[in-house]
């Protein structure tokens, strides 16, 4: 998916806007089986706007993405977009490949070090694992999120899919593949980013 600026209502020019907002994220965040403009980082542009924030957000994700990845093309992207905030949605792909979880950790952790010697305050948005990865390994990779925030001191979103991936009506929430979460599920994966995300915008 090619990355693109999502416009304000009154298009306000990048240049006058108080906030840059960087998503580098995977399928989660890259609308991935749902029609453009439905998932939750359209869905944050929105909620600036009604709340009055004057903010653009960059939506820099790619479906398949893994943090290795991410670092690899996140310096020429601080580069041209000179991101205020960034939100760093990596790692789920990591897990579903088997990647070593050192690996991750250190991904994430230079990616947070480059975005905030860029002057972004960062934001990692964690995941986590189904159970069948093994109750020691899916433990270890949800608190490397929360590790890596708390070392760099960067803003922390637990669990993108709260409420949804263990939720009542999970099943009804994700795709065929159950991979993915429907559009029905974007509200509330933007419901827990924005409590962190609106604290670091003040």
């Amino acid at each position: 998916m090619r990355p693109s600026w999502a416009q304000t209502a009154k298009a306000a020019d990048a240049s006058t806007t108080r906030h840059r907002i960087l998503v580098v994220g995977d399928s989660l965040s890259a609308e991935y089986g749902l029609r453009r403009g439905a998932g939750w980082v359209a869905l944050l542009q929105q909620r600036l706007a009604k709340e009055g924030v004057s903010a653009d957000v960059r939506n820099a994700s790619i479906s398949g993405d893994t943090t290795s990845g991410g670092r690899a093309r996140l310096a020429p992207l601080l580069r041209s977009y000179q991101p205020t905030h960034m939100v760093l949605e990596l790692g789920g792909n990591d897990a579903l490949r088997g990647l070593p979880l050192k690996s991750t950790a250190d991904n994430l952790r230079a990616m947070t070090q480059a975005a905030q010697d860029a002057g972004a305050q960062v934001l990692i948005v964690g995941m986590q694992v189904p159970p069948n990865y093994g109750g020691d390994y899916g433990r270890q990779f949800s608190s490397l999120f929360a590790e890596v925030a708390a070392e760099r001191k960067a803003g922390l979103v637990p669990f993108l899919l709260k409420g949804v991936a263990d939720g009542p009506d999970a099943a009804s929430l994700f795709q065929a593949d159950r991979i993915h979460p429907r559009e029905e599920a974007q509200a509330a994966m933007l419901d827990n980013v924005w409590p962190a995300l609106r604290r670091q915008l003040r």
